[in-house]
Formats: C-alpha cells, structure tokens, sequence
C-alpha cells in the first residue's frame, strides 16, 4: 500500500511539474518541494526516472531531432515535419525540465548536459527556421494587394520600365490622405508558423534570439518603407550642412515618412510582434521597440537637428511644421510606445517637441537682434517704406497664421532682456490679450518702431522726417488691420498708431508749409494805403520762391499709399488754397496796382492746387 501511495505521488508531482512547464518556470520549484519534503520520495523520484529510462528517452530525441537539424532542406517547406519537430521539441523541452531538480544525480546530469545541448541546436534551427519565415513571407506577400486589411495606396510601381533596368530599384511612396490603415504585413499562415515557433523558444528560454531574429527582418521591412517615402539617412551634422532649399525639401519628405510611419506602420508592427508573440507580452514589447527604435531615432535625430540648427528668422515656418507635426503625433506615441521597453523613445520624443519650441522662441529673438542691428546707412529715396518694415510686417502677418502654435509655445515665455513690456500687464500696454504672444508681438512693433525713428535722424529736412515716419506708420498699421496681428494687438492698439500717423501727417503739414502760409499773411493795421501794393508785390515774391523750392524739393519725395497721398495733398490745398486765394483778392484790389496786379501773379489757385497734386509721385524705388 505505500509504494502505491509513492508512485500515486510521484505521478501528481510529475502531472504538476508538466503542467507548469508549458506554462512557466516554477517546474523546478516545485520538483524541489517534493523532492526536500522527505528523502525516501527523493529517491524514488530519481528511481523511477532511471526506470523510465532517461538515456533512452534522450536517444530518441536525439534521433528524431538530428535528422531536421542535418536538412538542407527547411523545415517548414512541409507541415508534418513542422509538426513532428515542433513535437519532438516539445518534448525535449519537457524532459529536460523534469530533469533539471534532480542534477546532482550523476546518471540524470549527464543526460542533462546532452539534453540542454541537443535544445540549444534545437533552438538555433528554430532560429534559422524563424528568420527565413519572416523573409519569405514579406518578399511573397503583396503589400498592395486585398489581403490587407485596408488597401494600402502608398506605393506606387506604375513604371516597370525602371525595374527592368535596375533590380534594386525602390519605387517612391505617392501622397497619403487616408491614415486609417492597417497593413498585414505576412500572410496569416506565417504569422501562425511564427507563433509556434516563438511560443517554443520563449519556454526554452530563448526569447532574446528569438526576438533579435526577428526584428532584424523586420526592420529592414521599414528601412525599404522609409526609402520608398523619400527619406534619407542624415546625421545631425549632415542636416546642419545643408542649403536651405535643400533643408526644405528634407523637411516635407519628413512630415510625409514620420505621419505615414507613426499612423500606419509602426501600429501595424505593433499589431504583427501582438499577433506573433502572442501570450508572451514582454517579447513582444521587446520585439517592437528593437524593430522599431532605430526608425524612431532617425525621425526624432532630424527633427532634433532643426531644432538645434540656424535660427535665422526665415526658418520659421518650417520650424513650425516641424514643431506641429511632432505635437499633433505625440498621442500617437504615447499610445503605440507605451510599454516599458519604448519609454525612452516616448520620453525622447516629448523632449524634442519641447526643443523645436525653444528653437521658435530663439527664432523671434534673432528677429529682435536683426532689427536691433539693422544700420541707418542711406535714407531711402524720397522717405518712403523702408525694407526692414516691410520685412517684419509681412513677417508677422505670415506667423500669425499659425496664432494657436505660437500662443502655445509662448505661454511660459518670460518677458524679453531689457524690455519695459510686462508680460502679466498686457492691459497696460494697449493690447486686446494679456497673452504672451501679444506681449511679443508688441514688443518686436515698439523695437521697429524704435529703429524707425532712429533712421528717420538721418533726414534734415524735418517735414521729410514727418513723410519717412509717416509712410512707415501707415503700412505698419495697413499691414496689422484685418488679420491674426491685428486681433492679438487689438483695437486699441491700432487707434493709438492711426494717431500717431495723424501728427507725423500734421508735423509735415507745419513743418514744409507754415514758412509759406506765414508769407501770405498780411496785417491790415500795419500796411500803409500807399506802400499797400509794394509789400503785396513783395510778399508775393517771397511766395513764389518759397513754393518754387518746395515743389522742386518734394517733386522726389513719395508717399506709396494713394489714399494717403490724396489725404496730404488734399491737406495741404485745402490749408494753402483759401489764404492764398484771399492774398491775390488784397493785391488785386489794392488801389495802386490795380489792372496791373495780373503781371506780378505768377501762380493762379488752379495753379497752385495742380503743382500741389504733382507731389509726392518719387520714383518706383519708393514705393510697394
């Protein structure tokens, strides 16, 4: 009755250790309980497995395995020696964990070391097996055809005459609208094989191999995927030494391959390593990041390398996309990278995302420093627009069509080095949003104006100041109504500078015709009746000189804005006209120049007025 007791024992701790052997690693723990718990169940342990004949059981193997490890032939080019392996594997498997607790037994060690040796062979084919699967099946299976799961219109092969003349030739990926696609990269049969095969080499221990087998095929899958999508391998050095035109070319090829990679290839990887490892979820997080890392690196090194690059003001707005695109795609690495092993790259993307927002900051201080050191040098011709305004308006405009981003990338901005703006007091400064970018915003307006005003010193002629500033201050006004600009710096902000062009319009006014105006003034109490003609006579003179180095002065000047130019001609006839014409009435009516006093008038009114409207015109230089 006990040695029925025993060998019912022994049977339930053999059933258990078998159980647990197909599922985990606790076989050993578990035979080793049994075997401490009493040294006669240790021995009859050992007993019957010499019954049972070890070294038999492993000749066997031997044979079976031997002769698939020795084909020249794969394995599984037929699915019953796929089958037979796959079982004698099983079984290897099995045997050596049952025989691992007891390996101090000199007989059961010694077909132990035999044992483990014949796996690791076992485990190198299954290795060999694996890779060639995974190859097979991608060069057999058709990317484009309907056994996706969605059709995939990226690759196009519309030319064949170019594969006839170069093998290696890579056809280049046509536009994507549609992300919503998954791509079955392997035909389901293969992917079932993959799973027997990995199923098989995680429980022997050989997750490592297994997964570096495939990931190497699988990442050469999305190195061909990346070549078809334009996208070169650069180092940041390379990416640092390129043209810009080149560098935006780059970029776009980029914004295509990093949408297309983290929208539909990497979640069909994701998808794939799932389905291959599939009840092994730590191989297939480890799986996927060594198929994926290196891609990754390469999209996230580029994005890297505009971010640490020139930030010359014209490199906005591909700094922008850049910025953009990696904003919008950080969901979808949080998502597709969310397991332990792809930490770092999630980690690596957010910290990138941050640096292009540095990088867009830098670039609007760079647009302080240029305008900053912007020289005087010469005047412009005639005192119209100068280059540097018409730069940064249209500068501004075209930045603020992207207001969201760059409202978002400045919201933690601290107010700029040596500026009076207080970024918490918006209100203060006239602005319809305390936000940092307004504040921004203003404060590169108050630098410009600062360098206009600058420049307009170089001027003599103070009413040609007045036009210089003028002209300025109303494109820049003209430039921030109507948009994004204009909404950030608000209403207010816009009457303030209307009015400030106003008192330039005011300044020229008095500063080019008061001499004139004054010339024509004629005191009544203070003229005699007889020497009334004479100073008329006189005074007219003076006028007449004083209008003819006017008009030969200002015939260059320009004002570019019509309405502007029609408002100070109209200005300066609607001050001038009335005076003057109430001067010619005195001289004509004075009694001793009488029907001779047409001899001394040079100019009529209509006279006057028409040279007036002749103003302002300057050369094309000067204007828009």
């Amino acid at each position: 009755m006990a040695e029925n007791g025993e060998e019912k024992l022994i049977a339930v701790a053999r059933h258990i250790a078998k159980t647990l052997g197909h599922t985990d690693n606790m076989t050993d723990d578990i035979l080793k309980i049994f075997s401490n718990f009493d040294g006669r169940l240790r021995e009859k342990l050992t007993e019957k497995l010499s019954d049972d004949g070890v070294e038999q059981t492993l000749n066997s193997l031997d044979r079976q395995i031997s002769r698939y490890l020795s084909s020249d032939h794969p394995i599984w080019s037929n699915s019953t020696d796929s089958a037979s392996f796959l079982d004698s594997v099983d079984r290897l498997i099995g045997a050596v964990r049952e025989w691992t607790p007891l390996a101090d037994d000199k007989n059961i060690s010694s077909c132990l070391d035999r044992g483990e040796d014949l796996l690791q062979q076992s485990m190198f084919r299954l290795e060999d097996e694996f890779r060639t699967l995974v190859e097979r099946g991608a060069e057999s299976f058709d990317l484009t055809g309907s056994d996706s799961t969605h059709p995939h219109p990226d690759y196009s092969d519309d030319d064949d005459d170019f594969a006839d003349e170069d093998e290696n030739f890579i056809p280049v990926a046509q536009p994507i609208t549609d992300y919503d696609i998954i791509i079955d990269a392997l035909p389901a049969g293969t992917i079932g094989d993959l799973h027997e095969i990995a199923k098989r080499m995680v429980m022997a221990g050989y997750v490592k191999e297994c997964s570096h087998a495939y990931s190497t095929c699988r990442r050469e899958f999305l190195e061909e995927s990346f070549s078809r999508l334009g996208l070169q391998k650069l180092s940041i050095d390379e990416v640092h030494r390129m043209s810009w035109p080149q560098l935006e070319d780059e970029i776009e090829k980029w914004i295509k391959a990093i949408n297309v990679a983290l929208r539909i290839l990497f979640p069909s990887e994701r998808r794939l390593c799932d389905r291959v490892f599939f009840g092994f979820s730590s191989a297939a997080d480890l799986s996927f990041m060594e198929v994926c890392r290196g891609s990754t690196i390469q999209l996230l090194n580029f994005a890297d390398a505009v971010a640490i690059g020139s930030r010359a003001p014209e490199r906005l707005f591909k700094v922008l996309d850049v910025y953009e695109t990696v904003r919008d795609l950080i969901p979808e690495f949080e998502l597709i990278f969310s397991d332990q092993y792809c930490l770092s790259l999630r980690n690596e993307a957010i910290t990138i995302w941050k640096r292009l927002g540095e990088a867009i900051r830098g670039i609007f201080m760079e647009l302080e420093n240029l305008i900053r050191r912007d020289p005087a040098k010469a005047a412009v011709p005639g005192g119209g627009l100068h280059p540097i305004t018409r730069y940064v308006m249209n500068y501004l405009r075209a930045a603020c069509r992207s207001r969201q981003t760059l409202e978002q990338v400045f919201e933690e901005s601290v107010a700029p080095p040596g500026s009076n703006l207080d970024y918490r007091k918006g209100d203060d400064q006239g602005l319809s949003s305390s936000s940092s970018l307004a504040v921004q915003m203003a404060w590169i307006m108050e630098l410009l104006e600062s360098n206009l005003e600058a420049k307009s010193k170089i001027y003599r002629d103070p009413a040609l100041c007045s036009v210089f500033m003028m002209n300025n201050g109303r494109y820049i006004v003209q430039k921030v109504k109507d948009n994004e600009l204009g909404a950030l710096l608000g209403e207010d902000w816009i009457r303030k500078h209307t009015a400030k062009v106003r008192q330039y319009h005011v300044n020229y006014q008095r500063s080019s015709w008061s001499k004139v105006l004054g010339v024509l003034k004629v005191d009544n109490n203070a003229m005699s009746p007889n020497g009334a003609s004479k100073n008329l006579k006189d005074k007219l003179k003076l006028f007449n000189s004083y209008f003819e180095d006017i008009l030969k002065t200002q015939s260059s000047w320009v004002i570019f804005d019509d309405l502007l130019r029609d408002e100070l001609r109209n200005a300066v006839c609607g001050t001038l006209s009335p005076v003057y014409r109430s001067f010619i009435a005195k001289l004509q009516n004075c009694p001793d120049s009488g029907k001779n006093a047409d001899r001394y008038i040079r100019y009529s009114v209509e006279d006057v007025e028409a040279r007036i409207n002749d103003l302002f015109q300057g050369n094309s230089s000067g204007r828009r």
